[in-house]
This record gives structure tokens, sequence and C-alpha cells, in this order.
């Protein structure tokens, strides 16, 4: 019977965590999986896509939850391709900006498994935008760098020094426990008065989000008891969004009363 199973592997990026955010490729090829492994998605509402019959295995990282590693998750998904055929793996964002989807196809090519992506709308962009957010602005931004707050060695990325003389749009993912370093680099720079907002579970009905500069949004994330996962956009796009502009206006009518 196994030899009539044809394997396949496609990985699906889920979106950032509106469910409405995963795109119509995505929904046609989960409702074809014969398993899932998905990540723990901001949003389970997405799994409403896959058939009932489909086998379901929760793969992700939720504190208190036992943790797969990388090398188990590639193993799980060589194994149910093999054994049941068309493997969807559901990964949160875009399997390709900090997902390592590509070491997941790599590992599942080597076993001559054919392999196909599905992009998906990362938070990088998106999670800003759900603010008003550009990160691009004729003007105000000419580029935009997209960061790993945390690297695998668990350390700050020496992008984020890079990035802190550049006058682009900086947003760091996954970089909430190193928030004090990424100030400092900025205030090395000169740049303490550049805007920043920080945004906790974007685009989801939990989200919570802060805005300040870089001399105030440690305070501004305490006092508004902010923690990962959030996106951190630091830029001068950031006072133009029509959604914060009045919180910089008012920011600055009170320094100029000060």
């Amino acid at each position: 019977m196994h030899n009539t199973i044809q394997p396949k592997v496609t990985l699906v990026g889920a979106g950032p965590g509106d469910p409405d955010l995963l795109t119509l490729k995505g929904v046609k090829t989960l409702a074809e999986a014969n398993v899932v492994l998905y990540d723990a998605l901001a949003n389970d509402e997405i799994m409403i896509h896959a058939p009932k019959s489909a086998i379901k295995i929760f793969v992700g990282k939720r504190k208190g939850c036992h943790e797969y590693t990388q090398d188990q998750i590639n193993q799980l998904i060589v194994d149910n391709a093999l054994t049941y055929g068309n493997v969807v793996r559901l990964k949160g964002g875009d399997p390709f900006i900090f997902g390592r989807g590509s070491e997941e196809i790599e590992f599942a090519e080597s076993f001559g498994i054919p392999t196909f992506v599905v992009p998906g709308i990362s938070s990088s962009i998106a999670v800003p935008a759900y603010q008003g957010i550009s990160l691009t602005k004729r003007g105000v931004s000419e580029s935009f760098w997209v960061i790993t707050g945390t690297t695998s060695d668990r350390n700050l990325s020496n992008d984020v020094a890079l990035a802190a003389q550049s006058s682009a749009t900086v947003v760091i993912l996954m970089g909430m426990s190193k928030l004090s370093q990424i100030v400092s680099l900025f205030q090395k720079e000169s740049k303490g008065e550049t805007p920043v907002a920080i945004i906790q579970n974007g685009t989801t009905p939990q989200e919570k989000i802060g805005v300040g500069t870089i001399d105030t949004i440690q305070v501004v994330v305490a006092e508004n008891k902010l923690s990962s996962p959030a996106i951190i956009v630091i830029g001068e796009v950031v006072k133009e969004s029509n959604k914060l502009k009045g919180f910089y206006e008012e920011f600055l009518s009170n320094e100029i009363r000060l």
C-alpha cells in the first residue's frame, strides 16, 4: 500500500496572526494536506482550512510545553511525508524570514522528497502596517532593515549597530530581551530622539502598543507591561503614522512646555 504514496512537503506561511491574512494559495494548500505540522500560531482559526481527517501535530515552542528541537521537526516532516504523502508545514509569518524554513526544505530534499513554498505575509511588514506605519516613505525613509534581535548563539545581531548608523527604518524581531542594548547602540549614534513603536501580538485582538523615542521607550515598555512576542520599529516613519501622529505632537508640545 505504501508504494503508492507520493511524498510531498509544502511550507506555508500563515501570516502574522490575523487569520484573514493567510493567502488564498495557503488555504488551498492546507485543504489538500494529509498531515499538518504547525507552530504556536497566533491564531488557531487557520487550522479550520485543513481537512478534519488530516493528522495535526503541534511542533511549536510555547512556554511550559514540550519543545521539539529543529532536528526532531525535520525528521517528523520527512517521516510523515514518507508515511502519509502530502505534508504541510505551517509556520507563522513567512517561512523564510527567521523561520528556519530553508533548513526544513533542505532536509526534506536530501531524501528526494519534492518541496514547495507558499510565502506568507511577514509580521515585519504587516504589524507596522496595521498601525499605519509605512516602513518606507518618500522623503523620510529610503530603505528598511529587518533584523533578528537574538541570534542562534543568543546574542544581539551585530547588524543592529550598523543599522543604527543608517537613516533607514529598523525593524527588530525577537528583540525584547535585548532592548537595553538596542537603546544603547542608537544612543551612541546620537539617535535618542528617534521615534520608536513596540507592538506586541500585532494584528490580533490581544495587540498592545507602546510608542516613544529611543530615550523613553524602556519606561514606556515598563508602564505598558509590554513583552514578547513583540516587534520593535525604530525610525522617523513611526511618527508619520496617522494613528500615532497625535502622540508625537503631544510629546513635542510637552517638551516645549518643560
